[in-house]
């Protein structure tokens, strides 16, 4: 039997999934109306985490942060099963993700961190990427229910927290590209381009299909053979900048990158590629 603590969009789905799988499941939320909801689907509601755990193999948790996380499993504890495996959905920190596999270990219970870049649809049609990391054992005999529940799920090593971090990154990569886009449509806007032909530039050209190439770029880290160079790409960020100042509209990622770029420069780096940002702040030396 399985209990799901957090009935937000996500583990409400997750539950509803599980249930039309076959799995039995109890369910628990702090405010109790959501848990309450999915008993329409055959879950279980209580208004008590501690009584939502019990008798429960597999307690999964999808929850706001590591404080909310703390806090409910310290109260679900009485209700422990021995034995019991505890699955954290939630983002949560790197080190946070670390301290509490080492904490419930020591308590003589088992946590697994395992967030997942899915949102409520792919919850619900177990679609969707879950990560995990840790003890690779732990993991080996997981993989099946885990599997059941995601398109594919991604294993990073046994340091318990890499899965927490890479969640991180992937995160920051969603919010850089939802930015990026909010400029896009914001100098489409001032030169007068309807949104529908900003649609229909990436309909037709992928940049995502980069992302790859540019950062194996990155990571060998030689910028002397530019194919685009930063003397060039300052360039057109200036224009990008004077477009949208015409209209007083200010741009939200450009300028932070410009600076970045004029730092570059500024070291001797304008006939490298401008990938060279990727290094950070230039040494003062």
């Amino acid at each position: 039997m399985i209990a799901f603590l957090g009935m937000g969009l996500l583990g409400s789905n997750f539950t509803r999934a599980l249930i039309k799988k076959g799995e039995k499941v109890q369910v628990w939320n702090r405010t109790a109306s959501k848990a309450k909801a999915l008993e329409a689907y055959g879950a279980k509601a209580f208004d008590h985490v501690a009584d939502a755990v019990k008798g429960a193999d597999r307690i999964h948790i999808t929850l706001k942060d590591d404080a909310s996380v703390n806090e409910v499993l310290e109260q679900a504890r009485e209700g422990f099963k021995p034995g019991v495996i505890i699955i954290d959905h939630t983002t949560t920190s790197t080190s946070g993700a670390a301290e509490r596999t080492e904490l419930w270990k020591k308590r003589g219970y088992t946590y697994i961190h395992a967030p997942v870049f899915m949102g409520p649809p792919n919850a619900l049609e177990s679609t969707g990427y879950m990560l995990i990391s840790g003890d690779p054992a732990l993991i080996k005999k997981l993989e099946p229910e885990l599997s059941r529940m995601t398109g594919k799920l991604m294993n990073f090593g046994p340091a318990s927290n890499t899965a927490a971090g890479i969640k991180l990154i992937g995160n920051l990569f969603l919010i850089s590209l939802t930015a990026g886009l909010s400029d896009a449509l914001a100098l489409a806007k001032t030169l007068d381009i309807p949104a529908k032909e900003v649609s229909n530039l990436f309909e037709s050209w992928n940049p995502g299909s980069m992302v790859s190439g540019r950062l194996k770029k990155i990571m060998e880290g030689d910028f002397s053979q530019p194919s685009w160079e930063l003397s060039m790409a300052r360039k057109d960020a200036r224009l990008m900048m004077e477009e949208t100042q015409k209209n007083g509209v200010s741009l939200t990622v450009i300028p932070s990158i410009a600076a970045l770029m004029d730092k570059w420069i500024s070291k001797g780096h304008g006939n490298d590629d401008w990938m060279i940002i990727s290094k950070g702040v230039p040494s003062e030396k």
